[in-house]
């Protein structure tokens, strides 16, 4: 049966209807993370390598919040609004994820939520 996880360290309550982190027959499911500092809204200035950045650190924090880290992670979709962006992108998810990344999906979109560049779906395995 899935477990929403509602509150924890990394975990502040919010008002979008739906839950940050699901773990269900051993999977735990982070909902799409942008690149914004904890406790603000928006995405981080300086540019597609900060906001990946950021992004990243924030699976990281939901991630630890459920004793888990990157190494757990089996699938990442990534949501990006600019292709011309992607390499800068890929130098810095390569930091995250140096050897034996998680399956990955890249997918163009025309917008992201509060103007981001970036947001990232992530699936880890206990």
């Amino acid at each position: 049966m899935p477990k929403s996880v509602p509150h924890g360290p990394g975990l502040e309550p919010g008002d979008l209807p739906f839950s940050k982190i699901v773990e269900a027959n051993g999977f735990v499911f982070l909902a799409g993370q942008i690149g914004d500092a904890p406790g603000a809204r928006g995405p981080v200035p300086g540019g597609i390598e900060a906001e990946t950045r950021a992004m990243l650190d924030n699976v990281g924090r939901l991630l630890k919040s459920v004793e888990l880290d990157y190494g757990d992670v089996v699938k990442c979709t990534v949501y990006i609004t600019d292709f011309d962006e992607f390499a800068a992108m890929n130098a810095v998810y390569r930091e995250y994820f140096p050897t034996d990344p998680p399956t990955r999906a890249t997918v163009g979109v025309t917008s992201l939520a509060l103007g981001s560049r970036i947001e990232i779906e992530v699936l880890a395995a206990r």
